[in-house]
């Protein structure tokens, strides 16, 4: 073997010889070798020397200078070029490359051999720049690269990103014939996806078709790498297709992009495939199934896949360790780092931050602090990644002053993704003020805010002036076209309610994704636009992206705003076919939908079948039952609500002093109040407001003062209330104190508190308060007054007896006067017999509203008290002609 072996090298070699030199270092049985012939003793037999150091793990350099200058002194390094060739290679491998060189330079006639050990040498000692200017001096000095040249100086170009190089050596591969071997075709499609050029790749990967299992592992690898999952799974589809049997470099990366995409159950045919083909022993492919698993939310399979492997490394404890975080399972995520500690497995910053994240809660800062002293313990604080999640584990846990102060604590740079971390950190604990500011002093250290930053920035901002500024700054960087940015930014706007910049900056987005088009959906949803975030699903599915939970639960909220029963059933329809109507969202949103176009039926069919209700979905049903005056039901569910132990909130209170105001059920309204007193919400502007009007509808003012009095901040709602209760009741003076009130701490009135303003100048006769506070609206607030106001400045005239300065009043408003505003005039003639302009009120009312049968009754009521009695008959007998039927008188008594 030994002579075949030396009768090779001495050649130019053959490509399968070439193959069983470049493996001589991995020969380890001393048997295998004999010395040539007997003119050399054992000692000094250079053959034994080197099979004796390639036995050894790594020898020294000592060691192999020794047995360099015994192969000297036989002068072997300079007649054998096997002998040569194989101490370089061991030069090489341990790493001394100034030896290794000095040698190859010493040899008389290296051959192509020769040159491969050193480029592959200087590629091992990460020297690439030295293994292109070898590959280049080969070139120069006349030697015809083989496949493995070609391999090697691949991976050069591949690990230094140098794109150029590769392109320049593959120009040659395609002169030379070796366009088909598959190591070198996968070495250049290295080169290409290490510099993130995966169309190149994919462009050299299907020049011709490929046998090589090699380039398709290279090409579905870098296509996971590069974020292009659903690419990987077609490409691995190809190469079953083509008859290539995957091998267990293939499986990892499979899995991998199946994890990545959620598609658990093309995941569980790989599992499959795996153990039918032996796979599963495989350390790397266990653990990518684990992580398969554990994403797609999986953790009991992941479990027993983690069992079964006979080997555990960090990656699979921390798979598993990330699966128990995914699902807010703390305490078992901190067990298995205590099962980790205990069976010696080194723990990396991956599972570190993966505590991290497991404790970042407000009822676990005992063990935050303790996973903190353990991180100081072991040295893991120096790690920047480590330090961020440390600053986000605190702010998410509500102690956003150690966050900073952990933040500060690190006097060096801080680079962009520590201030994301920290600003994030001010956002999510709704701090707007400090987000704002620390975004201010990133910028002015000169560091460029990156998309999770803006987004966190622009997620807390209420201002559409400061929202414009923040898109003008981030504009300049070009984030806006990033879809994560973008949708931060539209919603901010939605959220401001600017909704036309919203949906420009939406149509700017070249690639949406599920989150920007639901963003959108939600917006005009929750805005007042319904029939746009309909029209907008329709270009969602058309566009080919199905609406998850979240989209359908938007869509309901439209329905429920038009609103519309046979829209709300088409998606309820969607939502059954696609399996998703048993989400606790989706339940929750088609019982608000069922609700508000008061088809009660099925929405408590619906709410029935939910196996959790949350409080949303109470109070949903709740509110129903009360705006269509269902007393009973209501209050039933309330007390079952109680029952089952969820907290009275805010709205579900509201929905019932609505009905209860509504129907004037003082007793009820008042065992409303003690609850609400009970559960401490008596302070609340939100349950106060109604609880005011209720006492206010039920003839109980004084107890509505008592209620005022006892909210700590009232807000514009609870003011004017508290206005209109006093105006109703014809308390005019008290109505404009309260307002004075108002105004003094700085609450300014809108159009419904004008409305109050002006009926109890109305109820009390003051004619001039009235013009005043008229005038008021549009000179100090800016305010311009609807048909309400003008009816209400109609009817204090009226009610003064000034009716022709009414009818001057009318004539004279900016804008026309509607049915109301005639009727109020008329309303006044009945009261002080004015027949003349009560006809023209009656005319002007009928050409608004002809089939409003008040007006014949009003008129009728004015000429008999003049005791018209013919004109009586005429009005009666219109209103047969017009089909116009009075409506019959009825009592709640």
């Amino acid at each position: 073997m030994i002579t075949l072996f030396y009768q090779v090298s001495k050649s130019e070699t053959s490509l399968s010889s070439l193959r069983f030199i470049s493996s001589f270092s991995s020969f380890k049985n001393p048997g295998v070798f004999r010395s040539r012939d007997d003119d050399f003793s054992n000692s000094c037999n250079p053959f034994q020397l080197i099979n004796h150091l390639n036995q050894k793990p790594k020898p020294t350099i000592k060691e192999i200078k020794i047995t360099h200058t015994q192969c000297f002194k036989v002068g072997f390094t300079q007649s054998d070029i096997f002998v040569a060739n194989s101490l370089a290679d061991l030069y090489c491998k341990s790493g001394s490359m100034g030896d290794a060189l000095c040698l190859f330079e010493e040899i008389p006639h290296p051959n192509v051999v020769s040159w491969n050990l050193m480029i592959s040498g200087y590629n091992q000692s990460l020297r690439y720049e030295g293994s292109w200017g070898l590959f280049r001096k080969m070139q120069d000095l006349g030697f015809e690269p083989d496949r493995f040249t070609y391999g090697s100086v691949l991976s050069a170009c591949a690990a230094s990103r140098n794109v150029h190089g590769g392109e320049q050596v593959y120009g040659l591969v395609v002169k030379n014939g070796f366009f088909l071997n598959g190591y070198v075709r996968s070495g250049m499609i290295d080169v290409f996806l290490k510099s993130f050029c995966l169309e190149e790749a994919l462009r050299v990967f299907r020049d011709v078709w490929c046998k090589n299992v090699v380039c398709w592992n290279a090409i579905i690898a870098g296509a996971v790498r590069s974020g292009e999952n659903w690419l990987a799974l077609d490409i691995f589809h190809e190469m079953l297709c083509g008859v290539l049997m995957p091998n267990s470099y293939t499986f990892p990366s499979v899995l991998t992009a199946c994890a990545a995409l959620g598609e658990l159950q093309f995941g569980r045919g790989l599992h499959g495939w795996v153990v039918k083909f032996g796979f599963d022993e495989d350390n790397f492919i266990g653990t990518a199934i684990v992580d398969l698993y554990v994403k797609c939310g999986i953790v009991d399979d992941a479990l027993k896949v983690f069992s079964r492997m006979k080997i555990h490394n960090v990656v699979s404890w921390t798979a598993i360790i990330s699966g128990f975080v995914q699902m807010e399972d703390s305490v078992s995520a901190l067990e298995f780092l205590k099962k980790m500690k205990v069976v010696g497995i080194e723990i990396n910053k991956y599972t570190v931050t993966s505590i991290l994240t497991a404790c970042a809660k407000p009822e676990m800062k005992k063990e935050a602090s303790q996973i903190h002293c353990w991180i100081l313990k072991f040295g893991f604080y120096s790690d920047p990644t480590v330090r961020d999640s440390l600053i986000n584990m605190y702010s998410k846990g509500g102690e956003i002053d150690l966050s900073e102060m952990l933040f500060w604590e690190n006097d060096g740079p801080k680079n962009v993704d520590s201030w994301a971390v920290i600003i994030s950190g001010f956002a999510q604990n709704h701090n707007s003020e400090r987000t704002i500011e620390m975004f201010c002093k990133m910028c002015r250290e000169g560091l460029r805010p990156e998309k999770f930053c803006s987004s966190s920035v622009l997620s807390i901002i209420e201002s559409i002036d400061m929202g414009r500024q923040i898109h003008g700054y981030i504009f300049k960087d070009a984030l806006v076209f990033d879809v994560a940015v973008g949708s931060a930014l539209f919603t901010m706007y939605s959220k401001c309610g600017s909704l036309a910049e919203a949906y420009k900056i939406f149509k700017q987005i070249h690639e949406k994704d599920e989150v920007s088009w639901t963003s959108m959906i939600t917006g005009f949803a929750d805005h007042g636009y319904p029939n746009r975030a309909l029209n907008l699903l329709q270009d969602m599915m058309d566009a080919k992206y199905r609406p998850d939970q979240v989209t359908i639960a938007a869509i309901l909220t439209a329905c429920s705003s038009l609103p519309s029963l046979w829209k709300g059933k088409e998606v309820h329809g969607y939502a059954l076919r696609v399996g998703i109507a048993k989400d606790t969202v989706v339940s929750g949103a088609l019982v608000n939908m069922y609700s508000k176009c008061r088809f009660l039926t099925y929405a408590r069919r619906i709410f029935e079948s939910m196996p959790r209700k949350d409080l949303v979905t109470w109070s949903s049903l709740i509110s129903g039952y009360s705006k269509n005056e269902y007393v009973e039901d209501s209050l039933m569910l309330f007390h079952k609500m109680i029952f089952v132990g969820l907290e009275t909130d805010a709205f579900v209170i509201s929905s019932l002093l609505g009905m209860t105001a509504k129907l004037t059920k003082l007793k009820i309204g008042k065992q409303l109040h003690a609850r609400i007193v009970k559960v401490g919400l008596d302070s609340d502007p939100s349950v106060g407001s109604p609880l005011v009007e209720m006492y206010s509808k039920c003839g109980n003012v004084e107890e509505s003062q008592e209620v005022f009095d006892t909210i700590e901040q009232p807000d514009l709602v609870t003011w004017t209330s508290m206005i209109v209760g006093y105006a109703q009741h014809g308390k005019g003076s008290e109505a404009l104190r309260v307002y004075d009130l108002m105004r003094e701490k700085g609450i300014k009135p809108d159009l419904v508190a004008f409305v109050g303003v002006l009926s109890a100048c109305s109820h009390n006769g003051m004619v001039e308060e009235g013009y005043f506070h008229l005038n008021s609206m549009t000179q100090d607030y800016g305010i311009n007054p609807g048909l309400r106001h003008y009816a209400c400045m109609v009817d204090l005239l009226g009610r003064s007896g000034r009716l022709k300065e009414a009818k001057t009043f009318i004539n004279n408003m900016p804008i026309q006067p509607d049915a109301l505003v005639w009727g109020t005039l008329l309303a006044a003639c009945k009261v002080h017999g004015n027949v003349e302009l009560g006809k023209l009120a009656a005319k002007r009312v009928h050409e608004l509203e002809p089939s409003d049968s008040g007006t014949y009754v009003s008129l009728s009521n004015i000429l008999a008290n003049e005791e018209q009695w013919e004109e009586v008959l005429n009005v009666r007998s219109s209103m047969t002609d017009a089909e116009v039927t009075k409506e019959t008188g009825w009592s709640s008594i």
